[in-house]
């Protein structure tokens, strides 16, 4: 392994057990859940949308590091934008899960997030990265969600 690649293989192991966005918030204006039937992993995202802007988010659940660290590296990303543009977010990081986009420059906008990008490569956990970021596709495509 690279010493690139053990830093990224550090980062995914310590956010995936950073207490930080693993909590209930105090007034949600959305909830979803999110389950990958393939290997049990679960979460729940909770949003505080205000304005067209996500205020604050969090998520509870279990899962394997990868699913648990994208989670928490989304939401580190997503608070405090815009929901058009956690839209454009969510669509980056799916493309690059999914090999699409493999440019570090266009890959700077994910920040911490693109780390994850090595997951590409393992068809297996493709699916526990991309929870937390399906989950909140969803969430955000609900009416009224704050």
């Amino acid at each position: 392994m690279n010493g690139l690649s053990e830093i990224y293989t550090e980062l995914i192991a310590e956010e995936s057990r950073n207490p930080e966005n693993r909590r209930h918030l105090l007034h949600p204006t959305c909830c979803e859940k999110g389950h990958n039937p393939s290997c049990g992993d679960e979460i729940t995202l909770e949003l505080e949308v205000q304005d067209g802007r996500i205020a604050d988010a969090s998520f509870t659940g279990n899962g394997c590091a990868i699913s648990q660290a994208s989670a928490s590296l989304m939401i580190n990303l997503i608070k405090g934008q815009s929901v058009e543009k956690a839209g454009s977010l969510i669509a980056l990081f799916q493309r690059m899960i999914k090999g699409e986009v493999t440019d570090v420059g266009e890959l700077e906008e994910l920040e911490d997030a693109a780390a994850l990008q090595s997951i590409s490569h393992m068809p297996a956990r493709v699916k526990c990265a991309l929870l937390s970021w399906r989950t909140l596709e969803k969430a955000l495509d609900k009416p009224g969600r704050g």
